[in-house]
Order: structure tokens, then sequence, then C-alpha cells
């Protein structure tokens, strides 16, 4: 490009900001970018836009790289975003409309100025990737379970600091390998050896959804994208399905936290999309008011170079499953199952329940929420279930499907009931494909292990085993699976609707 413009000096509310503008006189439909991770690395990003006719406006937000202020994570968005956009609209490079855009914590810096500020101060339509939706929405599960392993890295990179160290984790554990294991939790900072008192904050935060409840009543576009092997896969499907605005759009493929740059398990050549031109085809119909009213968008089918409407969910069905071993096993939290290995031990004591199914005998389309209910009791006061879904491939691989989880309290009841949701699967699975599922008291070091005291796992300074006993009879693997011929979709015509 070789007549776009940099607005050099620029500060918005006194934080660090980058103006790129296109070639022409303008005036422009605007992309705002709030990141906490530099601004300068979005550069690349920047020039797309523009070269598509959008000004771009990229900021530092408040206390990180060049932006001064003190860093709260989740704290400042929405005032500082609002901020943004008025100052945008009045620049006489600006013809008034603002889409603001952005992944991870980003897409959060996208999503609040849209859902908490004044009419005057909201984008015009909102492009939320991978989206963290809040404190307490990314350190805990529905459940209340601690998402130990993903915090400690983000924090440990990124928390009460103005730069980050995306390595800071690794590298304590390169020192350190059982990190992790040292009790309290809460006095991670120490064993890192920094200043982070933002970490013991973070879970004292216990309010999930926020975010969730305003979408309902949102008044711009959305398109929410994500990935079904991203930690927040959830969390964007319940934003779409949601967000109360003219238009919400999904697209969620077969993709990591960095979406078509991280391919997963099930990633196809039909699931190589190029984003970046979606993007910008979308956000000018949104800004121009084009999109037909309504929910919509596509989801990849996984293992198959297929794409299906967003809406697709199959017909709920039983999986016959046979136990193998461990209907009595013991959750000893210094013996945990492991998140990051799927080799199940040999010997010794069952640490988890083990079921299998029989090979599927012909090829299997699931696309919705797996769900396994089920009779079990500990016997301890507090004791956390942990389901996991992994599929034994007919070339002898083993593949992480799905994990869900539920913390339950008091009286041990072995008659009562309960399920475990394991989250939405969009997958094809080949003909033999087995299924085993696994029925654990943890699952770490992605989740902090329940001390089945009682306790507050963060806080706990000790750990005591739970005996565990699962009626085996009772178990049942729900599968949403999608008839013969599911039904074809082109992604690009769902989100331009």
């Amino acid at each position: 490009m070789t007549a776009d413009a940099t607005v050099p000096g620029t500060a918005v509310g006194g934080l660090a900001t980058d103006v790129l503008l296109p070639e022409g006189g303008g005036p422009f439909p605007a992309v705002l970018i709030r990141t906490p991770y530099d601004r300068t690395r979005h550069r690349a990003e920047a020039r797309g836009w523009a070269r598509h006719g959008f000004a771009v406006v990229v900021q530092d937000v408040r206390g990180r790289f060049a932006s001064p202020g003190e860093w709260h994570p989740y704290r400042d968005e929405a005032v500082d975003g609002a901020a943004a956009v008025r100052w945008l609209r009045r620049q006489p490079w600006s013809d008034g409309r603002v889409l603001a855009a952005g992944a991870s914590y980003a897409a959060h810096c996208a999503l609040v100025p849209a859902l908490e500020a004044h009419r005057e101060d909201r984008p015009d339509a909102v492009l939320a990737a991978v989206p963290a939706l809040g404190a307490a929405d990314t350190a805990r599960e529905p459940s209340g379970v601690e998402r130990l392993l993903a915090r400690a890295g983000w924090w440990a990179a990124h928390g009460d600091r103005p730069d980050s160290n995306d390595g800071a984790l690794d590298q304590a554990l390169t020192a350190d390998p059982g990190l992790l294991t040292h009790l309290p939790l809460t006095r991670l900072p120490e064993r890192l050896g920094r200043n982070l008192p933002s970490w013991a904050a973070l879970w004292r935060h216990r309010d999930r959804g926020l975010l969730l409840a305003r979408a309902a009543r949102a008044d711009v576009p959305l398109l929410a994208v994500g990935g079904h092997h991203d930690p927040f896969a959830e969390d964007t499907h319940a934003l779409w399905r949601a967000w109360g605005g003219p238009s919400a759009r999904l697209l969620t493929g077969p993709w990591g936290h960095g979406l078509v740059s991280a391919p997963g398990p099930g990633a196809r050549d039909a699931h190589r999309v190029d984003l970046g031109r979606l993007y910008v085809r979308w956000a000018r119909r949104a800004l121009a008011g084009d999109l037909t009213p309504g929910h919509g968008g596509a989801v990849a089918l996984g293992g198959a170079d297929l794409w299906l409407p967003a809406a697709t969910d199959g017909e709920p069905r039983t999986q016959r499953t046979r136990p193998l071993h461990g209907a009595v096993f013991t959750a000893d939290p210094d013996r945990p199952v492991r998140s990051d290995d799927l080799t199940v031990p040999a010997d010794g004591p069952p640490d988890r329940c083990l079921l299998v199914t029989a090979p599927l005998p012909r090829p299997l389309d699931v696309a919705g929420p797996v769900h396994v209910t089920m009779r079990a009791s500990a016997g301890t006061p507090s004791a956390d279930w942990f389901a996991r879904l992994v599929a034994l491939t007919p070339a002898g691989r083993a593949e992480r499907l799905a994990v869900g989880t539920v913390r339950r309290s008091g009286p041990a009841d072995p008659t009562a009931a309960f399920g475990i949701g394991l989250g939405r699967l969009v997958r094809r699975l080949p003909a033999g494909t087995r299924l085993r599922l696994e029925i654990a008291g943890h699952h770490f070091p992605a989740h902090a292990r329940n001390p089945h005291t009682g306790q507050d796992p963060m806080a706990a300074e000790r750990l005591t085993a739970s005996r565990r006993e699962v009626d085996t009879d009772s178990v049942t693997l729900r599968l949403p699976v999608l008839p013969a011929r599911p039904t074809r979709t082109d992604p690009a015509e769902e989100i331009l609707r």
C-alpha cells in the first residue's frame, strides 16, 4: 500500500494509540482494536483492513506497553473503550461508523463498550473471536471448578506488569516441574518470583455470566468466531446464542485458540478459511445494515470436508458402554488423573472408572452437546467429578473429544443421579472407532485439585484422598447424532446472509 497514512503520536484518553488511514480522502468507516498484547503486533492486521478501505485504530489498554496507568484486567475496558469510540467518531477522517474487533482479551475489549456504554459511545458492530468474557468466566467452569493451568499461564505472562513474557510459566515449570502442586495455590506468585497481587484477587470473582446476561439487550450486529479446541469454545457459542442484536453470526471450526493458525484434530482442507477476507466482507455488510436479521452462521464438521448451519444439533442418542474397571476407585490428589496424558495406568489401584463402547459399525456424525448421567458417591464432603470422552481410532490412536466437570458437596447419596455436560462436539467419527469414557476426581493440571475437605482448592494447604463408587449400570452417554446425510452449507454464504 503506497498511500496509507499513520497518524503519529496519538493519545486517546491518555492511552497509546496508532491510527492507520487507507488511500483516498475519506471519510472512512473505522475498525477499533484495543489490546493488552502490544498494539505494534497488529500492524499487519491493520494494513489488511486499510487496504480494504477501513481506517484502523489500535490501542494499548490502560497500564500495558506504551499506555500509562495501572493494569487491572477486565476492570477499565468498558469506560476506556467508550472513550475511544467517542473520540474516533469525532475525527475528520471518520464517517462515524465503528466496528470494534478483537480476539481473546481484545474480544472482551470489543464487547464491553457495545454492552455497557451509553448508546452514542457504542460501536456499530462487534467482531469477537475466541472471546474471553470476563475474569470469572475464564477462571472457572460453570460448576465452579477452577481452571488452573490456563490461568496460571496467562497471569504469569501478563498479570501485574506493563509488558509480557509469554514463556514465563514454561520457564518456571522447567525449573520446578512440580510448581503447580505446591500449596496453597494462592502463593504461586512467590514461587514465580514475582509480585502478582491480582492472582489472589482473580479467585474471588464468582460472577460468571455478566456479559452473557447483557448480551440479550445488545442492539448491534455480532460476528462470533471460535474453535472447537479453544478453551472458550462454549462461551463463544453461548455469546452467539444470547445475542439480542439485529444480527448474530457464528463461525466455528476445528481450531484452537489461534483459529486457522492452530488447526486441531479433525481439521480438513475445507476448514482453511480466509478469515481476513471474510471479516472484511461481513464488516461492510454489518456497517451498512445489509445483514438478514436473526441468528445464523456455520460450524465445521471436524473429520470431514463439511460445514453445517450453525443451529444444527443432532438427535440425542444413548451409546451403550460396558465397564472395564474402576467401579470403585480412589481420587487421590497426590496421584491425580492428568489432563495432559491420555494413558491409563495398567498397574496399581484404579484412579478412575473406565467404560468403553463397541466399535462403531458405521461413521457417526456428532453435532451438539454431549451429556453423561450416572449415580455415584464420594466419601468426602466435597468432590469434583470429571467425565472425559476419548476416541480410540481404528489406527490405534487415542484422541480427546470432550471433557466436562461438576462439583458436588454434602453427604454421599449413592442413589442420587446427576449429570455432567461435556460441552459441544462437532465431529465425524469413522467406522471402527471405540469411545472410552473416563470418570475421575481430578483433571490436573488443567484444573486445580479438589482437596476433598470442603476448603477452597486455591487456598487449601492440605489434601486428602476420596473414595469413589460408580454404579456403572446407571452410566448413560448421550451423543447428538446427525441424520445419515447432514445438511451442507457454505460458511461465507451463512456469515454474509
